[in-house]
């Protein structure tokens, strides 16, 4: 056993939440976002909800630096929600850390400036930047409405060939990209996922991408992976399956067995916390 294995209880973390929940490595993503030259960790206050702390709530990452209030989200399906969710986030963000600041008092409080940002890297083709509105989900009787509540997020596609001057800015997200393209790569030769990921993560490790982050993690980032690219896999095959069947009478059929597979990849997840929990007794044993 690795003493440097390192496993983590936030099994609903993403490899990429993993990655940027420190704040020196969440510095350069705000930097590179907002075209900024910040160099002192210590001025970012991570700011991300937590769903075991708050109403049950949980974003991937946020900070506030400077009066401004970062949310950013991973997605490698694209959600026309994200508007809404961004939403609940922000409201529970300001709700939980500015509430009672004598908000029904006379004089104006101040909030930060908050701005939503999705990173995009699915295998659905799209373009470099979109803009998703909160007004677009409202149902409405006429075209002449006044819109009194508005919320605009960004998705910025991180594939390769897409915000290139992005990824050069803040290395971490390149490398994210690259384990990511090189998981996709070795599906297509592997039989199985687990195998696709142990050679990845192997190959990163040797070539340097996000070397030290895969050797501390490299438990949790294998039991993360499996399941989240077993998932991206299941995803794309109902989307292909949708396209090709159309409005077939097999519908039904097709979801069942669809819901099936679904619950196959809950409970290989479960699984998979089972043995991180065995990594953990191991763990202890040599502490």
């Amino acid at each position: 056993m690795d003493k440097n294995v390192t496993v983590d209880n936030n099994y609903k973390d993403s490899v990429f939440r993993m990655i940027f929940r420190e704040r020196e490595a969440l510095l350069s993503l705000y930097n590179a976002v907002n075209d900024t030259e910040y160099d002192d960790s210590d001025e970012l206050k991570i700011t991300t909800l937590e769903n075991a702390v708050f109403l049950g709530i949980k974003n991937d990452i946020s900070c506030l630096i400077d009066m401004r209030l970062s949310l950013f989200e991973h997605q490698s399906t694209v959600n026309p929600n994200m508007p809404f969710r961004y939403l609940k986030y922000v409201s529970a963000q300001l709700e939980r850390d500015y509430s009672g600041k004598k908000e029904y008092g006379h004089k104006r409080i101040t909030l930060p400036r908050p701005s939503f940002v999705t990173f995009y890297n699915g295998t659905e083709k799209q373009p470099e930047r979109v803009e998703f509105k909160l007004s677009d989900l409202y149902e409405r009787t006429s075209g002449n409405e006044e819109i009194n509540l508005e919320l605009i997020c960004v998705q910025l596609n991180i594939n390769t060939g897409y915000n290139e001057k992005l990824k050069e800015s803040c290395k971490l997200l390149a490398e994210y990209v690259e384990f990511v393209n090189r998981v996709r790569g070795n599906k297509k030769i592997y039989k199985t996922t687990e195998e696709a990921v142990k050679a990845a993560v192997d190959e990163c490790i040797r070539d340097g991408i996000l070397a030290d982050f895969l050797r501390r993690n490299k438990a949790m980032v294998y039991m993360k992976s499996l399941y989240e690219f077993d998932e991206e896999g299941y995803k794309e095959v109902i989307r292909e399956e949708s396209y090709e069947d159309g409005f077939s009478d097999g519908r039904r059929e097709q979801r069942e067995a669809d819901e099936a597979e679904m619950r196959q990849y809950r409970e290989q997840n479960e699984r998979y916390k089972e043995e991180i929990e065995h990594l953990k007794s191991q763990l202890a044993a040599l502490v």
